[in-house]
């Protein structure tokens, strides 16, 4: 693929790393000289220093045959205009942070794929670590509903017992598969599944990974 990364911050350098290690040809727009020299330094890519929000900037980049143009500055008015001069580019994917989440409509009227404040996020992760540390990993879907990874500790409550029976889980949620024995090999949950402990299971809640259904999952309080 050939990828257009606008930012070399904290939020686009880990993303240039990972999109050139997996052999993407990438280019990077970069406004800030010391930034755009360091990632030309470190990453083999086209780095362009200059203004992102000028169409010409993106045509030099390299636009007219991209197949993604991924947008990571920590200022949404920048972002938002990359996303509208990659559509009439006709750039076939616009993928853009939001900062502010009071801005993610005005993002997918634009009809682009937008992806929460990264920092936002790794403090949602941080704190889950603390209060929930048998969540192994989340994603949001929508405003509450979440796919989460929990393992089952020794004692818990679901320890022991299969999908089909009563009242396993509540009813707005569902084990979308099971990890057993750490071989990473998912068991396609059934009916019959008995969940055991050191488990790490896949859950889609509606309404989120709240105590309700974690408490299942983690040791019951002698």
């Amino acid at each position: 693929m050939y990828i257009i990364i606008v930012g070399a911050g904290d939020t686009g350098t880990p993303l240039i790393e990972t999109a050139t290690e997996d052999g993407n040809e990438v280019a990077v727009v970069e406004r800030d000289p010391e930034r755009a020299e360091r990632a030309a330094q470190d990453y083999d890519c086209l780095v362009v220093n200059d203004d992102a929000t000028s169409k010409d900037t993106l045509e030099d980049a390299g636009a007219d045959r991209a197949d993604a143009i991924i947008a990571t500055t920590d200022d949404d008015a920048t972002n938002v205009m990359v996303c509208l001069l990659a559509e009439e580019l006709e750039v076939p994917t616009v993928v853009s942070v939001v900062n502010d989440t009071e801005h993610m409509n005005l993002y997918r009227q634009a009809g682009v794929h937008v992806v929460e404040n990264p920092q936002r996020l790794i403090a949602d992760y941080l704190y889950r670590a603390i209060v929930r540390p048998s969540i192994v990993d989340f994603m949001r879907v929508g405003d509450e509903a979440e796919v989460f990874e929990v393992e089952v500790a020794e004692g818990a409550p679901i320890a022991g017992l299969t999908l089909a029976e009563e009242d396993v889980l509540p009813a707005d949620s569902l084990v979308v598969a099971i990890e057993r024995n750490g071989n990473g090999d998912p068991i396609t949950p059934r009916g019959g599944t008995r969940i055991e402990a050191g488990d790490v299971v896949t859950v889609y809640s509606a309404s989120g990974a709240t105590p309700d259904i974690l408490d299942l999952f983690e040791r019951a309080d002698p």
